[in-house]
Formats: C-alpha cells, sequence, structure tokens
C-alpha cells in the first residue's frame, strides 16, 4: 500500500503523523511511504531523516493525497485537506466529529474511509490512542493553568505551592480518567492543594490509594462540584465521553462564584468543551476572560510539545497502520474488533453512533459495512 502523511497545517501544529521510524516499518513491510516536504520539521525530522529510512519526499501536500491509499495525520483535516479527500481513500487521525458538523460533512461528502484515533479500543474499554495525548494534555493543563494564574496574564497573581507561611494555590480536576490523573500528579509535584471529582466510585477509590493525603477526593454531585469550583483557583475540564460531545458541567452561572482572575484549562474542548463559556482557541491566542474567568481553551495542546507527543502518538497507532496497510481496511477491521471501533465514516455512511446521534445522520453500524 502507498501511505502518506502531510505537514500538520492547524495553528501551531508542529505534530507528525508519522516518524522517520514508523516510515521506515511500513517500508520494511513492503510499502510506499510518501512525506510531504517539511512535514517532520516540527519535531527535529529533516526530509534528509525520511528518505534515510527509505520514504520518498513529494513537494506538497496534494501530491500525498493525490497519490496516497491511506493518509496518516495527527489532527482532524482542514477544510483545504477535505477538498483533497476522495472516494476509496482511508484516512486515519484524530476526527472529534461529533462537536463539528461542517467537517462530518465534508468526510461524508468525499466518500472517504475515516478511521479515527480517539475512538479505537482496548481491553476494558480503554482508549488506547487517545491515552497518550491525554496523558500529555493532562500535564500540560497545570503548567498551562499555572502561567495564565499569573498576574501578567490576567490571572490571580496565585503561585500554585505556595511558599513557606503562605497558603498553596487551590486545584480542582473534574474527572479522574487519564487527563485527570495526569493533572493531579502535576498540580501534587508543585505543591497544590488538589481536589479531584468523580461520579465512578471505583475511580474515586482508585485515586484515593494512589494519592493517599496528597490530594482530596469528592462524589461530583452537582453541590460538590459547585461547591468545589467556587473554591478553586485553577479549574481543569477533564471530562470525556468517547466519541461525543462533552457535557456542559461548569455553567456561565457559576462563573459568578469563582474568585475574580481565576483560571479554567478546558481540555475537553476537542469534544465542544465542558465549560458552557468555552470556545477553541489556540496556541497563538490561548487563553480568553469571561465574567472575570480566564478560560485557556487550546484544542490541541499536545502540540506545543511536539516531539514527545509524536513519538508517543507514533507508538500507540503504528501498531494499526501496519494492520491497515498489510491487511487493507476491512479484513484488519474484521480482524480486529477494537479498530472497528475507530470506522466513525465509510463511504458516505456515518458509522460511529454518538456521532450519528449528535448530528442528525442515519447510523449504520460497522457490522453491516463490513458485511
Amino acid at each position: 500500500m502507498r501511505v502518506g502523511t502531510v505537514r500538520e497545517i492547524k495553528n501551531h501544529e508542529y505534530r507528525v503523523g508519522l516518524t522517520p521510524e514508523s516510515a521506515r516499518e511500513l517500508v520494511a513491510h513492503g510499502h510506499e511511504v510518501w512525506v510531504e516536504s517539511g512535514a517532520g520539521l516540527g519535531i527535529g525530522a529533516s526530509d534528509a531523516d525520511y528518505t534515510r529510512q527509505g520514504a520518498r519526499i513529494v513537494a506538497t501536500a496534494k501530491e500525498v493525497f493525490d497519490g496516497c491509499e491511506m493518509v496518516v495525520k495527527v489532527k482532524e483535516p482542514q477544510a483545504g485537506e477535505r477538498a483533497m479527500l476522495r472516494e476509496g481513500q482511508i484516512l486515519y487521525t484524530y476526527l472529534h466529529l461529533a462537536p463539528d458538523p461542517e467537517q462530518t460533512a465534508d468526510l461524508v461528502k468525499s466518500g472517504v474511509t475515516a478511521i479515527a484515533y480517539e475512538t479505537v479500543t482496548g481491553p476494558g474499554g480503554q482508549l488506547p490512542l487517545l491515552k497518550p495525548m491525554s496523558q500529555v494534555a493532562g500535564r500540560m493543563s497545570i503548567q498551562a493553568g499555572a502561567t495564565a494564574l499569573e498576574k501578567a496574564h490576567g490571572g490571580r497573581g496565585v503561585l500554585l505551592g505556595g511558599v513557606p507561611g503562605v497558603m498553596p494555590g487551590k486545584v480542582t480536576v473534574i474527572g479522574g480518567g487519564v487527563v485527570g490523573f495526569n493533572a493531579a500528579q502535576m498540580a501534587v509535584g508543585l505543591g497544590a492543594d488538589v481536589t479531584i471529582l468523580d461520579r465512578s466510585p471505583d475511580v474515586l477509590e482508585r485515586l484515593g490509594i494512589y494519592f493517599e493525603a496528597r490530594a482530596k477526593t469528592r462524589f461530583s454531585s452537582t453541590a460538590n462540584l459547585a461547591e468545589s469550583v467556587a473554591e478553586a483557583d485553577l479549574v481543569i475540564g477533564a471530562v470525556l465521553i468517547p466519541g461525543a460531545a462533552a457535557p456542559k458541567l461548569v455553567t456561565r452561572e457559576m462563573l459568578g462564584t469563582m474568585k475574580p482572575g481565576a483560571v479554567l484549562v478546558d481540555v475537553a474542548i476537542d469534544q465542544g468543551g465542558c465549560f458552557e463559556t468555552s470556545h477553541a482557541t489556540t496556541h497563538a491566542e490561548p487563553t480568553f476572560v469571561v465574567d472575570g474567568i480566564v478560560h485557556y481553551c487550546v484544542a490541541n495542546m499536545p502540540g506545543a510539545v511536539a516531539r514527545t507527543s509524536t513519538y508517543a502518538l507514533n507508538n500507540v497507532t503504528l501498531p494499526h497502520a501496519l494492520a491497515i496497510a498489510n491487511l487493507g481496511w476491512k479484513a484488519a477491521l474484521k480482524a480486529d474488533p477494537h479498530l472497528a471501533n475507530g470506522l466513525n465514516v465509510h463511504a458516505g455512511k456515518v458509522t460511529y453512533e454518538a456521532v450519528a446521534t449528535e448530528l442528525g445522520y442515519d447510523y449504520v453500524p460497522v457490522s453491516e459495512v463490513l458485511g
């Protein structure tokens, strides 16, 4: 199979779908790899690094889209990229379709077979292709929040760890999954006063055992959530419903109970955000203020640490890319029901139920597509 990757064009996105090492692995299995010139520069990989591993460098993204049977990316295709997709082509990348009707409509119209990293599953309902980026985003959320709390950036002027004789900042983490766990780890490490909210007794027990007295856990009832948000200097939104839009847990009314200059970091913004007042921002302009509360809602946080993120991502995406290239998409999905869960759009049909429900499409089960 001819597999290609392109330079990401989303604002301040420096990751790349295939590292030189991943390209070599595909070539070793008998496949061709086409790479747009400059695609790897954001992770410090030159065109020569790719050619040494057997890849072919082409001048433009259009050549990749026109010439390759499968395109491997990181972020969802932008409008100009979607216009280059064609019927029968395989797109393998993050999509986050539920809050993005324009992208979904374009993918449906194109006839492409679109496999989304974020809905590929693993044993026990895990999301292994989302996990490494969730780990990065969770850890980065504390760094970003700490910076936004500085007075020069519009925040309260609070140091999360405090100093001797001065109380540390209060951090509320909403959601105890991968993002929330990693955010709490970082916040605890800085010496902050950390509270984690979740609705699962099992998750709360696991967090309580891990953190012991270093972080508090609370059941995420409406009253507990409101109280924890009001007390916080920094709130991390770390809620995920796989493939679906995030629930709006923090309302605009709650902002009125918060301390002026407090910070909200919405890690769920890829799925529409879990704060009512959120809208997606970029690394170029990462924050905005509503009712005196600073919002950080960058939709591609891991792109800022592109090298770490790309290698972590390729570790989990490459095995599936190889399976698709070796077997073809249909046989690969038939052989692996976890990979089959990644199919979101095929030949003009929406094949992921949460996306179809959210955006009003007829839902076509993957089993029907696979025959």
